[in-house]
């Protein structure tokens, strides 16, 4: 399925230059524009395509335009391109569908030629300086399609996606907008209030020095453009309020039974049951998430191996995995800053973890059994 030869890309902050970023490197000719000329500008000197001034004056510039703005936005957005007869097929890529789709029925849009769309790709920083031409590499692209949506407009958004490295999803507004409330708007949330806790003077600089890696995993996305994620979190409003509501309820459940477990008293007391049962859902909804590139989830026997630190160690590595037939699914570098060694702790298959480790120890590399 071959990339679309003329995209234009409204919206240059972090998802639209990366789609932008993607495309050139497929050989599209893409053109930019932003309700912003320095924003614009920037995604140009980046490399991610030619600036358009007015739309106004770009009749027929593209196959295709990529509306990347908040939700909220979309549909008034949608009227004027279409208004502008800049492209034959049009698309957004807002993280909430019902609320697009919904706007653009009612301003008169062109329903037949507009795809809603979501890449399921993003960062906690924000811009054109943050875009990343492989953002989409693996991810999925979901292509909510309306009832009046033509054939031809789906194949060209999803060859579109596809181009980008995505793998391209169909389903309906609704439906998307209901789990991406589960997997992405109510967890950004839940990172928010953890975060939050961490916020008044009165947690010390020194209780902050204790952080480690959990804290930051938890955290991180936390540190997403506020503005935005109000926009998003209020166009999706009721689905977020469920999956957060029910969250809720689970903790505020483990809070009220670890309160009357008394102290000093590990491993006993209903409190403690509870966690534990908490604990154990919590591990069962890890384990289905799907693995690297959105594939289903797998379990990997990790095999440590000590590795110098000297360039092209790790080719060397892999050249000799490669060698005894063994595919490593993920790869994890553990180095202590000043020692000549390090770790490099390899995801396999566990059928053949036997067969990378007798490879490895044959020849001479440090492993652990």
């Amino acid at each position: 399925m071959n990339a679309p030869a003329r995209v234009l890309v409204s919206g240059t902050g972090l998802i639209g230059t990366s789609v932008a970023l993607a495309l050139r490197g497929k050989g599209t000719e893409v053109f930019l524009s932003d309700a912003d000329p320095a924003t614009a500008k920037l995604a140009a000197d980046l490399g991610a395509g030619v600036l358009v001034p007015d739309l106004r004056d770009a009749k027929g510039i593209a196959d295709i335009a990529v509306l990347a703005m908040p939700p909220a936005l979309v549909g008034r957005e949608l009227a004027f391109v279409q208004e502008c007869a800049v492209a034959d097929v049009y698309t957004d890529v807002a993280s909430v569908k019902v609320l697009p789709a919904r706007q653009a029925r009612e301003l008169g849009c062109d329903l037949e030629s507009f795809v809603p769309g979501h890449p399921l790709a993003g960062r906690e920083k924000h811009g054109p300086g943050a875009a990343q031409s492989d953002l989409f590499l693996g991810r999925t692209w979901a292509l909510c399609p309306l009832p009046e949506t033509s054939a031809d407009a789906v194949s060209a958004v999803t060859a579109l996606a596809a181009g980008c490295g995505a793998d391209p999803v169909v389903t309906d507004p609704e439906t998307h907008d209901r789990w991406v409330a589960l997997v992405s708007h109510a967890p950004h949330l839940v990172a928010a209030a953890m975060a939050a806790r961490l916020a008044p003077s009165g947690v010390p600089a020194d209780a902050l020095k204790l952080a480690g890696g959990g804290l930051r995993d938890v955290t991180r996305i936390a540190a997403g453009d506020s503005a935005l994620w109000t926009q998003i979190l209020s166009a999706n409003a009721g689905p977020v309020a469920e999956v957060v509501a029910a969250v809720a309820e689970d903790l505020a459940a483990v809070a009220r039974l670890l309160a009357r477990q008394p102290q000093g008293t590990p491993g006993a007391g209903t409190g403690v049951a509870a966690v534990t049962v908490l604990l154990d859902r919590g591990r069962a909804g890890t384990s289905r998430i799907p693995g690297k590139h959105g594939g289903q989830p797998r379990n990997f026997t990790v095999v440590q191996v000590v590795i110098a630190d000297q360039p092209g160690e790790l080719s060397r590595l892999f050249t000799a995995a490669g060698a005894a037939g063994v595919n490593i699914e993920d790869v994890r570098l553990e180095h202590s800053p000043g020692l000549p060694v390090g770790v490099a702790e390899l995801s396999v298959r566990p059928d053949q973890a036997g067969t990378l480790l007798d490879a490895m120890e044959a020849g001479g590399w440090p492993v652990r059994r």
